[in-house]
């Protein structure tokens, strides 16, 4: 039934930062990566982050992985596109960086949703065994 929540152990929340961090490196290299060979680098970053996310929630066996990959990832993808006081910018307005901002926040939304929610430790058994 339903249990109390509690803070998470110390390796739990370290492996929740490393997630974090590792999402954050995937949008820095997502963000290189998509303008660089246009229609397959976009696909070949959002492959990554996809597989990023859906990867994480498998390993901490909870959707929460996944929402912390896709945080990590969003805060950079949108930090990045900020643009700097001497002019610099690494968006360029286009095309390709709209659909790498906007698909990259629907595939992690996707993919941290798909991913499977907490279940007890316990076998699966059907009904009536």
């Amino acid at each position: 039934m339903a249990q109390p929540l509690r803070p998470p152990s110390a390796a739990r929340a370290g492996a929740y930062l490393g997630l974090f961090v590792l999402g954050a490196v995937v949008g820095v290299a997502g963000a290189l990566v998509q303008p660089a060979w246009f229609p397959g680098g976009l696909l070949l970053a959002l492959a990554g982050e996809a597989g990023l996310v859906l990867g994480a929630s498998r390993v901490m066996r909870g959707r929460a992985g996944g929402a912390v990959v896709a945080a990590g990832w969003t805060l950079v993808v949108i930090l990045l596109t900020a643009s700097r006081p001497e002019g610099d910018f690494l968006f360029a307005a286009g095309a390709g960086s709209y659909l790498f901002l906007l698909g990259g926040i629907a595939v992690a939304v996707i993919c941290a949703t798909l991913g499977a929610g907490r279940q007890p430790d316990a076998e699966p058994a059907r009904l009536g065994k």
